[in-house]
């Protein structure tokens, strides 16, 4: 376990259902100050819902998330706004704003949150525009992008309040192999060059153990390893094998549990 110094998210004995489904059982994971933290999982096990949790969207049935040593669930709402300041979010469609260009899309949170002048705002944009490659692309409208660039553009706008923490929800989906390799790479490069701590939420074992410092696998609510990318691959867990390797076969069964197919199918009890 990192210490507190060391970590800047810390989730501890996390519980948290909607209705009668429980979606994570004492669940413990801790993001690391400076690091690339990996949440990785099958499909339906909670993930995007972990993230709003960490930034209370959503609140816990118990246990405690601690942002850089403050329990979150203490904050009244002035507090609580102040602190999603010190978060950057990509989220998995990129989310840009279709009706503004690139430069708008990347300076509407300044010219929310911030009085600062149209000059400084110009210099921050096409600082963060450079940062990602597209500078250039600064006039042209979301719908003239492709999957990649708005991606990037997503990146460059998660980027402009120079957070402290930077989220990736599902950053890979839909991306040609090209556009992955560059978003692979400007995850890491901006978590290096900024200083920040990122947390990625993915299922791409293979672009999360290029860029990773450290992963998650959570399933059945709760973390089943932790480690690096490589402690993970050579994980004798046939879970992680299976998540690890893209095995068909395994603990993660392809039928979603079911009445008796015979009995639902043809309307009657098998004999």
């Amino acid at each position: 376990m990192a210490s507190a110094a060391e970590s800047i998210i810390e989730i501890e004995d996390l519980d948290f259902s909607r209705g009668p489904r429980q979606i994570f059982k004492n669940l413990n994971i801790n993001i690391r100050r400076g690091e690339v933290t990996a949440v990785m999982g099958p499909s339906g096990t909670g993930k995007t819902t972990l993230l709003r949790l960490i930034t209370r969207q959503l609140v816990p049935d118990a246990g405690t998330i601690r942002v850089d040593g403050v329990d979150i669930s203490t904050l009244n709402q002035a507090e609580l706004y102040k602190l999603r300041r010190r978060f950057g979010m990509l989220f998995q469609n990129g989310a840009l704003l279709t009706d503004l260009n690139v430069f708008e899309n990347v300076a509407f949170p300044l010219r929310e949150h911030t009085r600062l002048s149209t000059r400084l705002i110009r210099h921050v944009v096409l600082t963060k525009l450079h940062a990602v490659g597209l500078r250039g692309a600064a006039d042209m409208m979301p719908s003239e992008l492709s999957g990649g660039m708005a991606r990037r553009v997503a990146l460059a706008r998660a980027m402009v309040m120079d957070p402290d923490i930077l989220i990736y929800d599902e950053p890979f989906v839909g991306l040609d192999p090209i556009s992955m390799g560059v978003i692979v790479r400007l995850v890491r490069q901006m978590n290096d060059a900024l200083g920040i701590s990122s947390i990625l939420v993915s299922h791409d074992v293979q672009e999360i153990s290029t860029v990773s410092d450290r992963s998650y696998l959570i399933s059945d609510g709760k973390v089943a390893a932790s480690g690096s990318p490589d402690e993970l691959n050579r994980a004798s867990s046939e879970l992680v094998r299976q998540f690890m390797h893209g095995m068909a076969d395994g603990p993660v069964a392809f039928h979603y549990n079911a009445p008796n197919y015979a009995e639902q199918l043809l309307g009657r009890d098998t004999e």
